[in-house]
């Protein structure tokens, strides 16, 4: 019989690189991870996106370039992928491509969502059909677009007895709530790396707080974390929905202006720590009292952040996907190739208790080489 591989790719909001798995769904609903490659953003071109994103788009020749350059970029991944793997182009029925956020309005007369990385180009380049755009036919019904991989952790990580929150800590924070006998619940609840990686960024230079080890040389202030814990995001009801067009570093400093005198940058790193934190426990609070939670994503290897998490999760047994034999830094992308494998199965991807969508629909569209 013929395997069935699929090709899953994410690049997210925390633009530290591009995640491709492929995958074997034989053993469906858990896809068999076959390999995997993380391929770091070229400087510059991290550089254009962010740029793209904070000034509201930039210019259309840059927007395109853009476009073409992560497609680029991801071929790259899925051929050094395929080269790994042993696996031929022709073996692999389709690559899930999320494509790069560079701009998420889901409220207001409008809602619109933009991913980049022109799966035109990804197809051509590497011999195999790809389905893309996968968030914008949920908004079209209605829906917030986004969170979609609760439906994936749904039909993974779902226990017929125990309750299980899964936590993809990214740049944003999502949760999946898994009660028994009841629909799963998620949404985005608010910043998980993005602030963190930012500040850590300007005021030392480095990507990432590896371990959340500067975090810990500081202390939680009061007033900032009140400060921002008072964002409206916060207290909004489900769906929905958020990213860095509203969780960045001038959002913090605006807080930081407002609570006045000067903050060591050690405290204001560990008050973001517990911002996360914090606002992903009343998050879990809201829906459910005890039981597994699962941490997948960059955070999931933040050990100051967990530490955190289980401090004020009491009654939860806090643990990186991993425990359950699944990489935290592969679920993401593995949820995209279960998308297209979906999408191409003409079967529906989104779930509207989590995006708000009035229907289910196939997610997507396919592109072939």
């Amino acid at each position: 019989t013929m395997r069935e591989l699929y090709i899953g790719l994410m690049s997210g909001t925390s633009l530290d690189g591009v995640d491709a798995v492929l995958v074997s769904m034989d053993k469906a609903p858990v896809p068999q991870v076959l390999g995997a490659v993380q391929l770091a953003y070229p400087a510059a071109l991290k550089e254009a996106v962010l740029t793209a994103c904070r000034d509201g788009g930039g210019q259309f020749s840059t927007l395109g370039r853009i476009d073409i350059e992560l497609a680029r970029l991801y071929a790259s991944a899925v051929n050094q992928l395929l080269r790994l793997t042993g696996v031929n182009a022709s073996e692999v029925q389709a690559i899930g491509s999320h494509g790069q956020t560079i701009h998420h309005q889901p409220t207001g007369d409008t809602p619109f969502t933009w991913q980049l990385g022109d799966p035109n180009t990804l197809a051509v380049l590497t011999g195999i059909t790809v389905v893309a755009d996968f968030r914008r036919r949920d908004m079209a019904l209605g829906g917030q677009g986004a969170p979609l991989a609760p439906g994936f952790h749904d039909a993974v990580f779902r226990h017929a007895t125990r309750t299980r929150v899964v936590l993809n800590c990214g740049g944003i924070a999502n949760i999946s709530v898994l009660v028994p006998g009841q629909d799963c619940i998620g949404f985005d609840t608010g910043p998980a790396n993005i602030l963190m990686d930012a500040w850590v960024q300007a005021r030392r230079g480095q990507p990432y707080d590896a371990s959340g080890a500067w975090a810990l040389q500081g202390q939680v202030h009061g007033a900032l974390l009140q400060r921002l814990r008072a964002d409206a995001y916060f207290a909004l009801p489900t769906p929905k929905s958020t990213g860095r067009e509203h969780f960045n570093l001038a959002w913090l400093d605006a807080a930081l202006h407002v609570v006045g005198h000067s903050i060591p940058a050690e405290d204001v790193q560990c008050t973001l720590l517990e911002l996360t934190a914090s606002t992903v426990t009343d998050a879990i609070v809201l829906h459910a009292q005890e039981g597994d939670l699962l941490v997948a994503g960059g955070g999931a290897h933040n050990a100051a952040l967990l530490a955190r998490l289980a401090a004020l999760n009491p009654r939860w047994k806090v643990a990186s996907t991993a425990s359950l034999g699944i990489a935290p830094e592969h679920l993401e992308a593995m949820a995209f190739a279960v998308f297209a494998q979906r999408s191409l199965q003409g079967l529906p991807g989104n779930l509207p208790s989590v995006t708000g969508a009035s229907r289910p629909c196939v997610l997507g569209g396919i592109y072939a080489p």
